[in-house]
């Protein structure tokens, strides 16, 4: 526990019934969220993929009503900085798989302090762990779903005297796909890149900000598949989530990058939005 409060439905209070289809089935979806000067950053875009995920499941949301409850949550906890974290379950009730019968959907609000990664990361670059772990094909494509046990499995894998930070996961033909937390984007002869993610992984906060505002940044975009050796042919990697931003990466396995001008730039735009 964080020691912050924690609010279920509104209120102050940290229990929810065993029956909670969350924790029977992993049945809803997260949103994580960093706070600056006491507001969430990227919200629109974080509500936005909340709201779109919870229709595709039939997940009732109010998304006005969740406003409310995190501009009084926010007050309550009165942090200037730290990460908000947004879950919505289907609540209780359902025979087995079956969600009919549900009781309202819950809502759960959590704060935690920043991790405590330095400017390292963000200034020399890290490197990636080659997971062995493969992402499966799934309907639940983009979704930012409480399923997780793809991304736990791959961060097992490495512990922390490996050097690494994040790793690279693929999919079962090859392709790269993303990091276990973060989007991964590289640049080739000027253009940037990132897996289109048709078939699996997060569709996160950070790389839809990064694709929406690339051109006025004089970016061109591309989005396509791609395997480990035209990742390996890049003249730039980095990766990129809500909470930490942009981090270039300079190594994977025996192949090395140079921490590059477009890393740079699209590292240093983002800043300007998530440590405001």
């Amino acid at each position: 526990m964080s020691g912050y409060p924690v609010w279920v439905n509104g209120v102050n209070e940290s229990v929810l019934p065993v029956t909670d289809r969350g924790l029977a089935y992993g049945d809803g979806l997260f949103e994580t969220i960093r706070v600056v000067n006491g507001l969430p950053t990227l919200y629109d875009l974080h509500l936005t993929r909340l709201a779109e995920s919870a229709s595709f499941l039939g997940i009732d949301l109010s998304v006005k009503q969740l406003k409310t409850e995190v501009a009084g949550f926010l007050q309550a906890v009165n942090q200037p900085g730290g990460i908000l974290k947004v879950i919505l379950t289907r609540g209780s009730g359902g025979r087995g798989y079956n969600p009919a019968g549900c009781s309202d959907s819950s809502r759960i609000l959590s704060f935690h302090d920043l991790p405590d990664y330095g400017v390292a990361p963000r200034e020399q670059g890290i490197r990636l762990f080659p997971c062995e772990t493969r992402l499966g094909q799934s309907v639940l494509v983009g979704m930012k779903h409480l399923n997780r046990l793809e991304n736990v499995m791959a961060r097992r894998e490495w512990a922390a005297e490996a050097g690494c930070l994040e790793g690279l996961v693929q999919d079962f033909d090859g392709h790269i796909i993303e990091g276990t937390m973060s989007n991964l984007f590289f640049v080739q002869n000027g253009i940037l890149k990132t897996p289109h993610l048709s078939r699996c992984g997060v569709k996160g906060v950070c790389r839809e900000y990064i694709l929406d505002n690339a051109a006025l940044w004089g970016l061109k975009i591309e989005t396509a598949d791609y395997s480990f050796a035209e990742l390996a042919a890049a003249d730039e990697v980095f990766v990129c989530n809500s909470v930490n931003g942009v981090w270039p990466v300079t190594g994977c396995g025996n192949k090395s990058w140079a921490v590059g001008e477009v890393t740079c730039r699209v590292r240093d735009k983002l800043m300007e939005v998530i440590n405001a």
